[in-house]
């Protein structure tokens, strides 16, 4: 069981997205995700991000919301319990990250690249405002086999 985080860090009709093409063997190669990663001994969600989005963007966050709980089951990795954020207010320089291309892209545009079918969907809930939710995506290799948002089947 694993735990992570991700953020999406918000800048008017922007998200900052990071295209994840540096690392070998990336089970997110070629997609286009938030920053975040996996919880270090000890650390809260806050805590988790915080030091993630740092490492990984060179910006201190300084408004962020937690947003919901996504669990993943897959039939090829462990079940991770992904604690996901939005950030609207930062500071620091951006600088370039070890695991990919960072980019800002027009919300209008993000169905358009590369990513996780389970990822549109928090990504429709999020621009929904919805309140804090559990959504749990289950999937076969790639392919979405099924999505439950707050114990109801969506997928």
């Amino acid at each position: 069981m694993i735990n992570s985080t991700l953020c999406y860090l918000e800048r008017g009709e922007e998200y900052l997205m990071l295209h994840r093409v540096k690392k070998k063997n990336d089970v997110n190669h070629d997609k286009w995700i938030g920053v975040g990663g996996k919880f270090q001994e000890g650390e809260s969600p806050e805590d988790c991000i915080l030091r993630e989005t740092w490492e990984e963007t060179g910006l201190t966050l300084t408004d962020y919301r937690y947003r919901g709980l996504v669990t993943f089951v897959s039939d090829e990795a462990p079940t991770e319990y992904m604690h996901l954020f939005t950030a609207t207010g930062w500071t620091g320089t951006p600088h370039p990250c070890d695991e990919g291309e960072l980019a800002w892209i027009q919300k209008a545009q993000l169905l358009t690249l590369p990513m996780w079918e389970g990822d549109r969907i928090f990504l429709k809930l999020l621009e929904e405002n919805v309140p804090f939710f559990s959504l749990k995506l289950r999937y076969q290799g790639d392919h979405l086999a099924e999505a439950v948002l707050n114990g109801k089947q969506i997928v």
